[in-house]
């Protein structure tokens, strides 16, 4: 009895250990993120948004079924990213779906799918050596009292192969879902001002990013026509707005006006503009002689922009890396869009890893001006500059449609990166410092609080193509596919501008994600096959024939 008890004992107390073990772990529940990159750790950006949700917030996600091994890197990825927002909240919920489940017609899926406003993914797979077309739903949509908000996945870098995307896409999981959760909790409170009455872009042509910005910002028009009898008075309602828009103004501002805004940014407001020094449409070269002459733009606003710390250039930015200019040929069903290289149209490249740049597809300029900075106490951040392979061309000028197809003159094109975006922060001096003001204004300020500026040297970034009198999307140019980042730029310019969630942090998180060579696979497949079956069978039958041996020898003896 004494030795049963004995080995009882012991039993009973590891029995009793695992318990406490047990209860102790069911009461402390914690996750840990052992990788480099910390890809699994929110932001306190991103907790903070995720702690508002007191309802169930469902997320459907459509990244389920049988699709290429990248975008599987993508799925595991997008379902962490979830688990750790359900860790941090159980109110978040998540599903993984197939669009495509029991064998649905895929094309009349995705024509659905297109209708919702979100566009499929055709990506070409190289699989066993062999390419091959796919469609991918590389969507999500959150749901939270009735709202829904769609989460695009896949980021469409242009020029980028299938593994780029998908790795810039795993870097951006952890922003679009926040800030999707972002567009659901968060109540609109800071305003936009969008300026009118100095010859801005009509509404239809700023309609989608007015409709990108209004589930996080409340938006209005303002005109400062009222300046010239009531200046005090539209200042103060100006006052009221967190942030000012200019969308490519082409009448020339009264002294009383860039009082009024000079003033306006004393006081603490932001203002992101987009105007041009030269005048230039494309349309204008569609007549008989195929030419149109770029002028000068006078907007008087020479010696405002300087005082700030920057000065727009009345010159044209030539850059041998640009976008095409699309051409019709033919008529009714027989009608082509062809693409042209056209210098005018450059494509500016990020100089350094700023949250509103990082991460982003090419930017799509229209007869842009180089800006130059100018020392002061101003922070100045150049955003985006045009390619190494830069030609200014001074204005007046001939523009032609002739020059399409020649050849340039590469020995000409040494004026390097020309700034085309610059942000100014800080505490700015008034323009009218020691000068003689407009009108009397008895709050006055001379140096502004902290505040910020974005001068882009290019009022078309913001315009949307139509269709008729429907706005198209942002940056998306129907007839070649082709998606530019114009429209996440200005978002992204917003929401730091106006930064009171923290969202434009998590874009700068790098992760690094490893993929296999295709190629190598394809060449290497047999060999790796041989090792990973063949192998351990080997080394097991090796096991079995020593085991024996060795049993035998000593029950021999």
């Amino acid at each position: 009895m004494k030795t049963s008890n004995l080995h009882i004992k012991p039993l009973i107390l590891v029995v009793v250990i695992l318990v406490i073990i047990n209860s102790v772990s069911t009461s402390f529940f914690n996750r840990f993120d052992f990788t480099k990159d910390n890809r699994y750790t929110l932001s306190e950006a991103a907790l903070d948004i995720t702690n508002k949700a007191e309802a169930p917030l469902i997320v459907d996600v459509f990244l389920q079924g049988e699709f290429p091994s990248e975008f599987k890197r993508l799925q595991t990825e997008a379902r962490s990213i979830l688990e750790e927002f359900n860790a941090e909240n159980p109110n978040i919920y998540f599903n993984f779906i197939n669009p495509l489940e029991g064998n649905a017609d895929a094309e009349a899926i995705a024509t659905q799918f297109y209708q919702m406003g979100m566009t499929p993914a055709r990506v070409t797979v190289k699989e066993n050596g062999k390419n091959e077309q796919r469609i991918i739903f590389p969507w999500a949509m959150a749901n939270y009292n009735d709202e829904t908000v769609k989460i695009p996945l896949l980021k469409n870098n242009l020029g980028a192969t299938t593994e780029e995307r998908v790795n810039a896409s795993v870097q951006q999981l952890e922003y679009v879902f926040a800030d999707a959760f972002s567009k659901l909790l968060t109540p609109r409170k800071q305003k936009i001002a969008i300026m009118r009455g100095n010859g801005e872009l009509p509404d239809l042509n700023i309609a989608d990013f007015i409709k990108t910005i209004k589930p996080y910002y409340r938006v209005a028009p303002f005109t400062l026509d009222s300046v010239a009898n009531n200046p005090i008075g539209t200042l103060e309602k100006l006052n009221e707005y967190d942030l000012v828009i200019e969308a490519k103004p082409t009448q020339a501002f009264t002294e009383q006006e860039k009082y009024v805004l000079d003033q306006y940014l004393m006081q603490g407001g932001k203002m992101l503009w987009l105007t041009e020094q030269v005048a230039f449409e494309t349309d204008s070269l569609f007549n008989p002689s195929q030419t149109s002459f770029a002028l000068p733009r006078t907007l008087n606003l020479d010696d405002y922009f300087f005082k700030y710390g920057i000065r727009i250039n009345t010159e044209l930015v030539n850059d041998l890396y640009s976008a095409p200019l699309i051409l019709a040929s033919g008529q009714g069903e027989d009608t082509q869009f062809n693409p042209y290289p056209w210098f005018y149209f450059p494509l500016p490249t990020a100089t350094k890893a700023h949250p509103i740049v990082n991460n982003i597809e090419a930017v799509r300029f229209e007869y842009a001006n180089p800006i130059d900075t100018l020392k002061n106490s101003i922070n100045k951040t150049v955003l985006l500059t045009s390619s190494p392979t830069t030609k200014l061309d001074a204005v007046p000028r001939q523009l032609s449609l002739k020059a399409l197809g020649q050849q340039p003159n590469l020995e000409l094109y040494k004026d390097s990166e020309q700034p085309l975006a610059v942000l100014l922060e800080g505490s700015f001096t008034s323009v009218y410092e020691n000068r003689l003001k407009p009108f009397s204004y008895k709050n006055n300020k001379n140096n502004s609080e902290a505040t910020a500026i974005l001068v882009i040297s290019d009022g078309d970034i913001i315009k949307n193509k139509t269709n008729g009198n429907q706005p198209l999307e942002l940056g998306f140019e129907r007839y070649t596919g082709a998606a530019y980042g114009n429209k996440e730029f200005l978002l992204n310019s917003v929401n730091y501008l106006l930064d009171d969630t923290g969202l434009i942090d998590i874009r700068s998180k790098e992760i690094s994600i490893a993929f296999l060579n295709p190629d190598k696979i394809a060449d290497e497949k047999l060999k790796w096959q041989l090792i990973n079956i063949l192998l351990p069978l080997v080394l097991l039958a090796i096991f079995g024939v020593v085991f024996i041996s060795l049993r035998k020898r000593k029950y021999t003896l």
